[in-house]
């Protein structure tokens, strides 16, 4: 490869070679972090085997307790309400759910890569696993969907005896 002379050329080479560098560390990073929290669920999943699913359902209340994110949970909750959705950037369906520990989280579900629940009001229940972010109000749970990457764990509800993937 002949190296451009001009300094202007030279400093935008660098600068390319700079973004390609960061891309890379950064898709490497995402890809690490997939592998590590999916090791970590099926490492959860596979200790959980013999214990009840009430466990599960207290995985968002000591999330919420710890203030932690990026946990992948599978839970049973009772709709509260169904919210507009979502149409800044990905569209997503917006779900006000209570589960059993008395938790209230709001699932973003991705209508762009799932389909949407279209029969689901307040007072459904519904199934689903998807990943948990913390926030002061209960936390968020999206990735309630495949992920057509496959980077990361896929996710879903079940709602009717239908899952929505």
């Amino acid at each position: 490869m002949k190296i451009p002379k001009s300094p202007k050329l030279r400093i935008l080479l660098i600068i390319i070679l700079g973004v390609v560098w960061v891309a890379n560390e950064y898709n490497s990073g995402n890809q690490t972090n997939s592998v590590s929290r999916s090791a970590s669920s099926a490492s959860q999943s596979s200790t959980s085997t013999s214990k009840t699913e009430s466990n599960s359902q207290s995985d968002i209340a000591n999330a919420f307790k710890n203030k932690q994110s990026d946990l992948i949970v599978t839970e049973n909750g009772k709709v509260i309400k169904v919210l507009p959705d979502d149409t800044k950037g990905s569209r997503h369906q917006r779900i006000l759910v209570k589960v059993s520990s008395g938790k209230t989280v709001l699932i973003a579900h991705n209508i762009d890569l799932a389909p949407r629940l279209n029969t689901l009001k307040a007072g459904d229940t519904i199934r689903f696993k998807g990943e948990y972010e913390w926030n002061e109000k209960g936390g968020v749970v999206h990735w309630t969907h495949h992920d057509p990457a496959k980077r990361h764990v896929g996710g879903w509800i079940e709602f009717n005896g239908q899952r929505y993937e």
